[in-house]
């Protein structure tokens, strides 16, 4: 008697230290759960940045790409026009010195110039229609003369116009190359940024494992070591398990946190926990437990997305923080039957799977009904 006392008294003792081992893995392993989700996050704001700045960088090579266009377009206008100025500056002088040449010839020749128009003049209306020719002549040479000054100052303001739109365009794309320079370091850093979160990332992940593992072991050796006994509760209200339960998420056994008493895993969670959380991936299937009654299929704060299934007799399944719902109030399930799929609606650190069994109303540790 005293050796079985020992026994239960070893057992107890061993049950104990690994449930406070596994609180205490799982209190790090939601720790490094949370740095993942964080680093995920600021990887996912980085790639995002650095998108943006992907985008910025084409939107301005495009530009270079026009004002380039533009640039050598308005080369060829001020090649054209310093050819025309030239052109317009050679008939200028050509006309200025034919106009020399005559004003010469007339004021050197004018007398005997006006003798000869007289004798050889057979009337003096005749003599008086050539020295009026002579006028228009003098005339043409002024007027060709400040025609061809007019043209050459309008071609200089028009050269002088190009030039200036020229060097602004020019000043335009020093200003493009600068802005491209400034974008293309800021993706290089962006770059490194992503590296090293994307490391970090890995080694947490890593850790994150590890964590795992041992917990999933920790979780072994208790199932181990209160395989054999069952404590003796003479008179008390609560329902043992016959193994009569399916598991809600096949395939995905590890508890992430227990029934029972917890440290807050995050603001506005109870640190008593009524239930069990499956850790799963979101869209996993959920199961129910055991054929019943749908009783509420709806989003319920904390708990988010939540079905409650009646069993008969108080008994009660619960589901909370699913991703999708899968039936509905007053609807027959069965035992296997998919009723939603895992999430993380409500009050949650990622998704899992909160199962909760309650007896007339009150919660009770779900694994003693698998």
């Amino acid at each position: 008697m005293m050796l079985k006392k020992r026994i239960i008294s070893l057992v107890l003792t061993l049950v104990m230290c690994l449930g406070v081992a596994i609180q205490a893995d799982a209190s790090e392993l939601n720790e490094t759960k949370e740095k993942a989700s964080q680093l995920e996050s600021k990887k996912k704001a980085a790639e995002s940045e650095k998108a943006s700045l992907a985008a910025q960088l084409e939107t301005i090579a495009a530009d270079m790409e026009e004002m380039q266009g533009k640039i050598e377009k308005k080369e060829a206008e001020l090649f054209a026009k310093e050819e025309e100025l030239i052109q317009a500056k050679v008939e200028e002088n050509d006309q200025y010195e034919d106009m020399k040449k005559r004003i010469k010839y007339m004021y050197e020749n004018g007398n005997v110039q006006f003798i000869e128009i007289l004798l050889e003049s057979q009337t003096i209306a005749d003599f008086l229609n050539k020295a009026e020719y002579i006028n228009t002549i003098s005339e043409y040479d002024r007027d060709m003369l400040d025609e061809f000054q007019a043209v050459v100052k309008k071609v200089e303001k028009q050269e002088a116009e190009i030039r200036d739109e020229y060097e602004e365009m020019g000043e335009m794309q020093d200003a493009l190359i600068a802005k491209q320079d400034e974008v293309s370091t800021l993706v290089a850093e962006k770059e490194a940024e992503i590296s090293e979160l994307g490391s970090q990332l890995d080694e947490t992940n890593a850790k994150l494992s590890e964590l795992q593992a041992a917990a999933e072991a920790a979780q072994r050796k208790q199932a181990e070591a209160t395989s054999g006994y069952q404590p003796s509760n003479a008179g008390a209200a609560v329902v043992t398990g016959n193994g009569t339960f399916t598991h809600p998420c096949p395939g995905y056994t590890y508890i992430s946190s227990y029934f029972g008493y917890r440290e807050q895993p995050l603001a506005g969670a109870s640190t008593n926990h009524k239930g069990m959380d499956f850790a799963a991936p979101q869209g996993t299937p959920i199961y129910a437990a055991a054929g019943g009654t749908v009783v509420s299929a709806a989003y319920s704060g904390n708990a988010g997305n939540m079905i409650t299934i009646s069993h008969g007799n108080g008994l009660v399944t619960i589901y909370m923080h699913c991703y999708q719902m899968f039936v509905s109030a007053g609807q027959s399930v069965s035992k296997g039957q998919n009723i939603a799929s895992v999430g993380t609606t409500g009050n949650s650190t990622g998704p899992h799977l909160h199962f909760q069994v309650n007896v007339n109303g009150v919660p009770t540790n779900p694994q003693n009904y698998f």
